[in-house]
Formats: structure tokens, C-alpha cells, sequence
């Protein structure tokens, strides 16, 4: 069995922000521009996620799977927008799910977050 790797760790909320597994690495929490428009925060969402992705060697194009979650749901056409303007194309697979987020800041912070899987090999 190879080494499982765990970056960018956080003890206050008790993740791994990165965890490389065989061929496959696993993004968390990737969350941007927080209180700003939905487009934004999709934008600063896909921004943090790049910056992860660099600090392991990888780019958007090695993104296999994305689970997008939103305060209200019927944002999913942004973030389509977004995908497109990104992605070139070369979609992931993806999941759009609706929740209430455990973050301050109501209906005027935190309306997206994503997390990725990302192919290595």
C-alpha cells in the first residue's frame, strides 16, 4: 500500500485541506471572496483550488470530480458559466447539492464551496 499524504492541515476544524491517495488527490473546503456576489465566490472558490492544486503539482486540467455546494441552488447557471470559462471543455464530473453552511455571516457570507478530486498518475 503506498503513503497516504495529508497537506495544509487545519486542527481548529480537524481536516486535511489536501490528501494525496495513490493516483488521486483529494481537495476540501476551497472557498473564496466570502460576503462578495455568487460569482465571485464560485471565482474564488475555482482560484483556491488552483492554488492547491500548484502547491502539489497539478492544474485544473487533472480535475476528475468536483461537489458543488450552494446556500440556494438555483446559482447553478454561474457556476456553469464559471465551469466553462475554466475548464475549456474539459469538464469534470460534478454534483450540485443546496446547504445551509455552519459559517457566520447568514445569507450575506458564505453562498459556495467546493471540493475536488483530482487524477495524478
Amino acid at each position: 500500500m503506498g503513503e497516504i499524504v495529508r497537506r495544509d492541515i487545519n486542527e481548529d476544524w480537524v481536516h486535511s485541506g489536501i490528501v494525496e491517495a495513490g493516483d488521486f488527490a483529494f481537495i476540501n473546503y476551497c472557498v473564496g471572496n466570502i460576503g462578495q456576489p455568487i460569482e465571485n465566490q464560485i471565482n474564488g472558490a475555482f482560484d483556491h483550488l488552483e492554488k492547491r492544486l500548484e502547491s502539489i503539482g497539478l492544474t485544473l486540467e487533472s480535475v476528475v470530480k468536483i461537489d458543488c455546494m450552494f446556500r440556494d441552488i438555483w446559482n447553478i447557471p454561474v457556476l456553469e458559466k464559471v465551469v466553462k470559462e475554466r475548464f475549456n471543455g474539459k469538464y469534470p464530473a460534478r454534483k450540485s447539492i443546496q446547504t445551509e453552511f455552519a459559517h457566520r455571516g447568514g445569507e450575506d457570507g458564505l453562498q459556495f464551496q467546493l471540493d475536488a478530486i483530482a487524477f495524478k498518475g
